[in-house]
């Protein structure tokens, strides 16, 4: 066996048309005819017509008719016996085909889904699964968790030359069948009679075939948290996923807890609470962890990762405010972008939420271990939310919340204590010093800032406004509400009478723009870098935008408020 493999296209083709040959001809033909690439599932429920669902979110009605119980009959002969957990497949295949039953334990309705080998998805992370550290992996379902445990148990098995085997509940890592797919490697499989049994698998693997690394898919219960521990104790590596989308989420979840090491609560002494300067009942962490890297997968392209579990946990425990290393896949490039660096140094020392609260009063509020941060190139989840986040600086909460029931926005704009997802920070300019930490902290992550003169509500109000003109996602948010408000509705009316200001904004960003083109010119002919005027934050994003569709390159440099674009040469220049 060689570590290569062959295409990804030729696996999926073959596949594909293994998983044709058990649906009925009809729906077949509609298939091909409407076309196959980003087929992710094909949904047969009785008496609904058949339909197939797609990447980009399109569904496809597969005929007019409705399903017959002699359809659905027809596709399970063709498949065989499902498992306790009412999932089965195809033999050498990742195809997954699931059933709906009903009292009668009658099948009713199957879920097809389409089963693809996609290589290189854990390029980003690679230095991660190289180090030998025992992995977990969190993220909503149909993220790509088995996607990556397959990439990864080859790369353990046919790269790292280390012993893997894959204890496999449903046959949805190394396919159906009593031989394993090609896409994992080297590495051996034990497959799962019952979902029940899975913890005494894991053990057994152990016991039995010596492994250096287990790979396991959806730890989901109490038995199955503790045989993990039993495992990662023996010194065994361990990459697994889990239910959950996030690792502070895990806290909460008194059966997979122990993934985490488990929480408990400890009551203190006088003395060492007074010290603390904390309430005599505490949480603490009970253990270490059962694994040592938490991987968070927040979209196909987006990874956060917490390199120190255990740092992590104790943090969230203390009331700190603990932030992940992102990292990227650009679109375009297929390069890898880290967007957040340093994440060990921030989990040694970090500053209470508490004093982000009492930003007003202590300017100061983030430790310098959060400004050293490194910088990023993009914000990392904006595009993703779906709702505006604004992280606050000196500006009284209560007002801020106010403006928002008045202008009956509190459903689509919220507040955040995590500088990483904010999509605006709107800050009191009396307290926002040049080269302040949190200042630093937003440029590190091109969070735009936009400030308020005083503490009060007019003018919280029109920073929020000018925040949400000079977002994307919170001009995305302005359409939505005109489109969907009515005329005289409070945010409506408070957005429109923004118009008066609207000349004044347009000649400074025709200005902006004008500036930039002047600019380029002049790299074009000298070739050197050419820094710009002092621009607003918002004003300085929409620079980026039209340098990058220019086709050359700007940074941000400099402090508040002399904060200005840098055009930079193109390579080779």
């Amino acid at each position: 066996m060689t570590n290569t493999l062959p295409p990804e296209d030729k696996y999926y083709n073959q596949e594909l048309e293994l998983l044709l040959e058990i649906l009925p001809h009809e729906m077949v033909e509609t298939l091909r005819n409407h076309g196959l690439d980003n087929l992710i599932e094909i949904v047969l429920d009785l008496g609904r017509p058949p339909e197939a669902r797609y990447l980009d979110k399109t569904y496809l009605e597969l005929g007019e008719t409705p399903i017959t119980q002699e359809e659905i009959a027809f596709v399970v002969n063709n498949i065989g016996a499902f498992s306790r957990d009412n999932r089965s497949g195809i033999a050498r295949t990742l195809h997954r085909i699931s059933a709906i039953r009903n009292r009668q334990d009658v099948i009713i309705g199957l879920t097809c889904r389409v089963g693809r080998v996609v290589l290189g998805t854990i390029s980003p992370i690679e230095d991660v699964v190289r180090s030998g550290k025992s992995i977990l992996i969190l993220g909503r379902p149909g993220v790509g968790k088995t996607t990556k445990l397959r990439e990864m148990a080859r790369m353990m098995a046919n790269e790292v030359k280390k012993r893997v085997v894959i204890v496999d509940t449903s046959n949805e890592i190394a396919g159906d069948g009593d031989i394993p797919h090609p896409v994992v490697g080297r590495a051996r499989r034990m497959q799962v009679k019952d979902p029940l049994d899975q913890q005494a698998i894991m053990i057994e693997a152990v016991e039995n075939h010596t492994p250096e690394v287990i790979v396991i898919d959806e730890i989901g219960t109490e038995a199955e948290a503790q045989a993990a521990r039993t495992i990662a104790e023996r010194g065994v590596t361990l990459i697994a996923t889990a239910h959950g989308s996030q690792l502070e989420s895990l806290i909460k979840n008194p059966v997979l807890s122990d993934l985490i090491g488990g929480i408990q609560s400890v009551t203190l002494g006088d003395e060492e609470a007074s010290r603390r300067q904390t309430q005599k009942t505490i949480l603490e962490r009970e253990k270490m962890p059962t694994f040592d890297v938490c991987i968070e997968l927040q979209d196909h392209d987006t990874l956060a990762i917490y390199h120190d579990v255990a740092k992590t946990v104790d943090g969230w425990l203390k009331g700190y405010v603990v932030t992940p290393e992102i990292r990227k896949i650009d679109s375009t490039s297929g390069k890898t972008r880290i967007l957040k660096t340093n994440v060990r140094a921030l989990t040694d020392k970090i500053e209470p939420k508490a004093s982000i609260a009492m930003a007003d009063t202590q300017p100061e509020a983030l430790s310098s271990a959060q400004a050293s941060v490194g910088r990023s190139t993009a914000l990392v989840q904006q595009r993703y939310l779906k709702t505006f986040k604004v992280f606050l600086y000196a500006i009284t909460h209560s007002f801020f919340e106010r403006i928002l029931e008045r202008l009956q926005l509190q459903h689509l704009i919220v507040v955040t204590e995590k500088m990483h997802e904010a999509n605006a920070v709107v800050a009191l300019r009396g307290h926002a010093r040049p080269g302040g930490k949190v200042l630093r902290l937003a440029q590190d992550f091109e969070v735009p800032i936009f400030y308020a003169k005083t503490n009060t509500q007019p003018q919280i109000q029109r920073a929020l406004r000018e925040a949400l003109e000079g977002s994307t996602i919170g001009q995305q948010l302005i359409e939505k509400l005109m489109d969907e408000a009515g005329e005289t509705a409070p945010m409506v009316v408070w957005l429109q009478s923004a118009e008066a200001e609207a000349p004044e904004f347009e000649r400074e960003t025709e200005q902006a723009l004008s500036e930039v083109m002047v600019s380029l010119e002049k790299l074009k002919e000298s070739g050197k870098a050419v820094e710009l005027l002092p621009r607003r934050s918002y004003i300085r994003r929409l620079q980026h935008e039209w340098v990058e569709k220019q086709g050359f390159t700007s940074v941000s440099v400099g402090a508040e408020p002399e904060r200005r674009l840098k055009l930079l040469p193109a390579k080779g220049k």
